[in-house]
């Protein structure tokens, strides 16, 4: 099974969709395709069991709330993803933290859990990114790359 990198978001709400935005660009990028299974979860929840069960690596792409500045990065690992979702910004991580919560009771956790999170801007009501998230994409695919080589995995040039 190929490692799964994972986008949520409404993108409805402005820079929450940022992890959205993020897997629809790697989608485009004909060398990360052939190595990865991308999924945009939207604002899914349980109905990402079966994509997210039994995976050796999971990362996972979400605006944060993280006390940070507007556009930074945080990464977090393995048993710090569920807690950084128990801080929700919307009903979407409630479902995230619903699931890895089932993968556990159900022996299907992924081996490897990663969470890259960007602090946003703005939430309000709005279809777009702010320029300051827009401009931090970047960054994001820097630390998707830099996680990918600490897992062992290939990091295909992501620009």
């Amino acid at each position: 099974m190929k490692p799964l990198i994972l986008g949520i978001g409404n993108i409805l709400l402005s820079d929450e969709g940022v992890g959205v935005r993020v897997v629809q660009q790697l989608e485009k990028n004909p060398n990360f395709i052939p190595h990865f299974d991308i999924v945009d979860g939207g604002t899914c929840g349980m109905e990402l069991m079966d994509s997210l069960a039994n995976r050796d690596y999971l990362i996972i792409i979400d605006a944060v709330l993280a006390g940070k500045q507007p556009g930074e990065v945080i990464i977090l690992k393995d048993e710090q993803v569920p807690k950084m979702f128990s801080h929700k910004i919307s009903p979407h991580q409630l479902g995230i933290s619903d699931v890895l919560s089932a993968l556990w009771l159900t022996d299907e956790y992924p081996k490897n859990l990663c969470l890259i999170g960007i602090q946003p801007e703005s939430l309000e009501p709005h279809i777009g990114l702010t320029t300051t998230i827009q401009n931090a994409i970047p960054e994001v695919l820097n630390c998707l790359s830099e996680q990918l080589k600490a897992f062992g995995l290939p990091s295909p040039d992501l620009n």
